[in-house]
């Protein structure tokens, strides 16, 4: 596994994880200002166009490296993949719930702000359900791994949820139905995916070839409303994750659109704090009125949402307060820091 960590592998990863926290952003963007304003523009076909890989594709990133820390004692293994990711949680569900108290306090009275925030620990809140998500399934996978169980009984059961399309109501066990398949198989199948990487990497218009074939298949499945049919479903939540990780191998190849590798780097930074920078420039450009296209409002605020975090993280570094934002404090862990002084991995 120590050979997946050159310089090339890791560019490529980043690249996948900065094509996903982009779609991430640009689906909570597109899909706000269709809320305000009834229509969304050409940005909704390519938010409809992604939805069957978008989060696919970020859970089977996040498994990739997992080996390489499963079989750590609990203490550690819960410090690294539980503890970082609620503290962040609780953080920034707090600053969410901080901002909109009052609107929420006008519809339902201060007590009811108070049970929404506690129900929010049961209930994971808004844009956060992700990194809620994914300590649970880091846990699955260790007892998983504690108690022997063959991959191939949990593939096979993990597909089945998926196929389910269950609805229970609960974010949690929703998601989780629908999700820990393509997280298990990045897990799984890690040492195949960068070898499949490496294959695209020499073999360049092959590569370009599968991910044209993808696009059509994938494009005519949404078209015909058929993206969302089991089965269907999670076949283009693999090939399109396969897609993303091919088109993030050919960039890493030419070393092309770096600002998307840098955005893959800081993806917990955008991931946390988009949501403040979405809502500003959307209630700016929606007031003003210049701006009469859904489509490039979609844009512009999906730019905006993506890019400020970055800038107030790269604001954070240089005046050296406010780092607690995006790193975990030493108060907040319950096992030995890492001895390096670089930031904790991304949750993607």
């Amino acid at each position: 596994m120590a050979a997946h960590q050159t310089s090339s592998r890791v560019d490529w990863v980043d690249y996948a994880k900065g094509f996903c926290i982009f779609l991430v952003v640009m689906m909570h963007s597109t899909l706000g200002v269709g809320s305000a304003i009834g229509e969304m523009g050409f940005m909704g076909d390519i938010v409809a166009f992604a939805k069957p890989f978008r989060m696919p594709d970020f859970f089977m990133i996040s498994g990739l490296f997992l080996a390489l820390t499963l079989d750590r004692d609990w203490r550690l293994y819960l410090d690294r993949k539980v503890v970082h990711f609620f503290y962040f949680y609780i953080l920034w569900l707090t600053i969410q719930f901080g901002m909109k108290a009052p609107s929420f306090a006008a519809e339902f009275g201060w007590d009811g702000v108070l049970m929404h925030y506690a129900l929010a620990f049961v209930q994971p809140f808004g844009t956060l359900w992700f990194i809620y998500a994914l300590p649970v399934f880091f846990v699955i996978t260790k007892l998983l791994h504690s108690l022997k169980v063959p991959w191939q009984a949990t593939l096979l059961v993990a597909a089945g949820l998926q196929i389910s399309a269950l609805h229970t109501g609960s974010v949690l066990i929703d998601e989780t139905a629908a999700r820990f398949v393509f997280f298990f198989a990045g897990y799984i199948f890690a040492q195949k995916i960068f070898v499949i990487a490496d294959w695209v990497r020499e073999n360049v218009l092959k590569g370009l070839a599968f991910v044209f074939v993808w696009a059509v298949v994938n494009g005519l499945f949404v078209g015909y409303g058929y993206a969302d049919l089991p089965f269907a479903s999670l076949a283009l939540g693999g090939l399109g994750a396969l897609a993303v990780i091919t088109v993030s191998a050919l960039l890493s190849k030419i070393k092309a659109l770096d600002l998307l590798r840098y955005m893959g780097k800081n993806s917990i930074v955008i991931y946390l704090s988009f949501f403040f920078p979405m809502a500003i420039s959307r209630t700016i450009l929606l007031k003003l009125g210049i701006i009469q296209d859904a489509g490039v409002i979609s844009l512009i605020v999906t730019c905006t949402a993506t890019i400020a975090p970055m800038i107030l993280f790269w604001l954070i570094t240089k005046i050296g307060y406010g780092q607690f934002l995006f790193k975990r404090p030493a108060w907040a862990y319950v096992a030995e820091m890492p001895r390096a002084k670089t930031p904790e991995p991304s949750p993607t």
